[in-house]
């Protein structure tokens, strides 16, 4: 039996009564992202009716299987000592966006249709890799498919597309608009089912122009996607920039993969990553995965309060937070090396010192230098002990991402915000600021990233915060060992030069 609901009363007052009743599907539900937007529905807004959640099978892990994993973390500690049974409203379906019509069984679909009228499309392929084909079946014909199920939809009045603040990278200034298209998304999703690998790997080369990889492509054309469609459908672009731990929400540094600044304050803290590809001066955009929510939910709000009879355009937030949270690569370099003299990371290899560059040049020599050849020692000592050696594995990892994303660690943009800012702040409900608002005046970047390096060290390390003490005396003797080390390596080069002359025809230059 499907649900009427009269948007103009109640529900305009309360995001929370706005989800009351109300049947939910969500893509990426198990996603960093995902996982977070379902803890804040299930706990801010407890009278939701049940979340559909698109889950793909994967690595022998049915889709059961793989929301009961994501469920007992942490993230969901606070809800569980709340009401453990509400859970219950989370329904896993097998799908997969990568197929088409998302994979999903007639019988799921139809279930959709009958109860749903909220989408949060947060799924996507977000590697690099370069792979027009899947990265088109996985973010455009995706988003397509989600449109198409939405126009069935019997009670429809809110569809959620999470796109990049990237998606627009080729513009210096990315304002909370529309922008035209690079492509006729619909002529590219043809070409990616109909051409074999090698010419489509071909047509990615001219196809791109500006943009720098598959990637951004494909969420620019997935963007397209929404406003074609969303003459028919009440369409949201979120466009969130790089998307770290949690500030507050429900708890303080909630993290669970290295993407980002996390992977680079781990590896410098480990003193593995002893050089970066990136512009020390460029500020990089930052923002808090639960301030990243709360801005969705209060935007799924706002547009789901007009019908698109009476509203026919598509509504664009950059979730982005500006220079309040936008920091140049050497200050974060700096303010991750300060948190991990404070809280040491486990098992710390080397004392932790990192140099930039912007050069790949540069980057290749330093790699080779200060990474690979000391990872090569220090593997050949691991396997002679009867250790598995992984650290030029690592590194290779290290340097491949690196090149991928030298555009955006060599490159900055504007991002207008003034549409999120406006909501987070003024659009929300006085009786719920507490759940959904968000002053940006209030994040210190220090004690934040600080926090961000404790999460890291809590729910990616699973490190033992009881021996921070002893990590700290670990450190101080690296540190005479790193000293004495690059004592013996000068006076090497320094004998070295003398050897062959070289200091003896500098003086004697300078004497002429």
């Amino acid at each position: 039996m499907s649900v009427t609901y009269d948007i103009n009363k109640q529900a305009r007052y309360s995001i929370a009564t706005f989800f009351t009743g109300r049947s939910v599907f969500v893509t990426g539900g198990v996603g960093f992202l995902g996982k977070v937007l379902i803890e804040k529905l299930l706990r801010s807004c407890p009278e939701i009716r049940e979340i559909y959640l698109l889950i793909r099978p994967k690595k022998g892990n049915s889709a059961e299987e793989r929301l009961k994993k994501a469920i007992e973390l942490p993230l969901f500690d606070k809800l569980r000592e709340q009401d453990p049974s509400i859970f219950a409203k989370l329904i896993p379906l097998n799908g997969d966006c990568s197929v088409e019509r998302l994979g999903l069984s007639p019988e799921d679909r139809q279930t959709l249709v009958d109860r749903v009228s909220v989408i949060f499309h947060a799924a996507a392929n977000v590697r690099f890799h370069q792979n027009l084909q899947l990265d088109v079946f996985s973010n455009v014909r995706s988003t397509r498919d989600i449109c198409e199920l939405g126009l069935e939809m019997k009670n429809m009045v809110a569809l959620i597309h999470v796109s990049t603040a990237y998606s627009q990278c080729d513009k210096p200034v990315v304002d909370e608009v529309v922008y035209p298209p690079v492509a006729d998304w619909k002529n590219v999703i043809e070409i990616a089912e109909n051409l074999d690998q090698k010419l489509i790997a071909t047509f990615s080369i001219k196809c791109l122009g500006n943009m720098p990889n598959t990637y951004t492509f494909s969420k620019r054309l997935a963007e397209q996607v929404i406003i074609d469609y969303s003459k028919r459908l009440p369409c949201v672009i979120v466009r969130p920039s790089i998307v770290v731990s949690s500030f507050d929400d429900p708890i303080s540094g909630w993290i669970d993969n290295f993407n980002g600044p996390m992977g680079l304050m781990v590896g410098g803290g480990k003193g593995i990553l002893r050089v970066v590809l990136m512009d020390p001066v460029v500020a990089s955009d930052y923002i808090p995965v639960d301030v990243t929510i709360k801005a969705t939910l209060i935007a799924t709000w706002k547009r789901g309060l007009v019908t698109v009879e009476k509203d026919p355009e598509v509504h664009v937030y950059n979730c982005t937070s500006h220079n309040i949270c936008s920091v140049a690569g050497r200050e974060l370099i700096a303010i991750g090396l300060r948190s991990n003299e404070k809280l040491p990371v486990d098992g710390v290899l080397w004392y932790p010192r990192t140099t930039m560059t912007s050069s790949r040049f540069v980057y290749y020599i330093l790699t080779l230098l200060l990474q690979l050849l000391p990872s090569l020692v220090i593997d050949s000592i691991l396997k002679m002990t009867g250790q598995k050696p992984i650290l030029v594995g690592i590194h290779k990892q290290i340097y491949a991402a690196s090149l991928q994303l030298e555009h955006f660690t060599t490159n900055q943009w504007y991002f207008r915000n003034e549409k999120v800012i406006d909501l987070l702040t003024n659009q929300v409900p006085p009786n719920e600021k507490n759940d959904f608002g968000f002053d940006f005046q209030v994040l210190d970047l220090t004690k934040f990233f600080s926090t961000c390096l404790l999460g890291a060290k809590r729910y990616l390390l699973h490190d033992d915060l009881s021996r921070i003490e002893d990590n700290k005396r670990r450190l101080e003797r690296l540190l005479w060992l790193d000293r004495i080390v690059n004592a013996i390596m000068i006076a090497m080069a320094a004998r070295f030069l003398w050897n062959i002359g070289f200091v003896s025809g500098v003086l004697g230059l300078i004497g002429a």
